[in-house]
């Protein structure tokens, strides 16, 4: 996979040394080097044959992809759950699309082209258990890059997600990636006007939103779409606003949901 270009080993310390690698990537499709860290259970490297599901997370719009590891212990979850977990950097204002309008902002050219073939060839990766999910815009990346792929992973999730990219209308980020905010350009690139595609997948999603957060009318009109067209969804509404503290416990859930799901083989 030729855009991977420098990996670097860190060690955690803490009970004991577990194994945490960055990679870069050459800039073929977004504007510049992307970084992406990527967790391997405790056991991966006394388990040399085993295989082990994938977890991506990805972060919110104007944040890294040192982001999940601010809001939870990531080495300590991709532990407990057996997951190699990996964070790619959104590059801030990606919103994890293909731009219509910028020639080196092509998100999902590089999810497919470049980053998900290389975590393939480079770890031992169990080709039927990958998963994804996201909070904010991150939550619909995941969606999105789901509904656009579906055969390449086994479910898809999403924490308080710009599921209708119409209430970010004016955000400049927004506008930098599809232009000024044109109607017809963001109902075809939200995720709530692409659920035919997550129905015709007839695979599970998980999403969520906090009661108080902007995104929560937006997340509920999704759920009846999703109900509409018999998407096998599951759809948590709970207290909480769009914070730290709200997607602390929205992931645990998210990850015991996608556990059960490889349980359930």
């Amino acid at each position: 996979m030729k855009s991977l270009i420098i990996t670097i080993g860190i060690f955690l310390t803490s009970f004991s040394m577990f194994a945490q690698e960055q990679l870069y990537f050459n800039p073929l499709y977004v504007p510049h080097t992307d970084t992406t860290l990527v967790f391997t259970p405790k056991d991966y490297s006394m388990a040399s044959g085993k295989k082990y599901p994938v977890m991506y997370l990805l972060h919110d719009y104007g944040a890294t992809y040192r982001q999940w590891s601010t809001i939870i212990n990531v080495q300590k979850y991709a532990d407990a759950y057996g997951f190699i977990v990996v964070c790619p950097d959104g590059l801030k204002d990606s919103w994890y699309i293909n731009s219509p309008r910028k020639q080196m902002s092509k998100f999902e050219d590089f999810f497919f082209k470049d980053l998900y073939p290389a975590i393939k060839q480079k770890y031992r990766v169990e080709d039927e258990q990958i998963f994804i999910t996201g909070i904010c815009s991150g939550g619909h990346g995941a969606l999105s890059l789901f509904a656009k792929r579906p055969e390449l992973f086994k479910a898809a999730g999403s924490s308080g997600g710009v599921v209708d990219l119409s209430v970010e209308a004016t955000n400049a980020s927004l506008q930098n990636i599809l232009g000024s905010g044109e109607s017809d350009v963001l109902r075809k690139f939200s995720v709530i006007n692409n659920v035919g595609k997550l129905a015709a997948s007839q695979k599970e999603i998980i999403f969520d939103c906090g009661t108080e957060d902007v995104n929560y009318e937006a997340n509920n009109d999704f759920r009846r779409r999703c109900d509409e067209l018999k998407v096998k969804a599951t759809y948590i509404s709970q207290p909480g606003k769009h914070d730290k503290a709200y997607w602390q416990k929205s992931i645990k859930v998210q990850f015991d949901f996608f556990k059960r799901i490889v349980r359930d083989i």
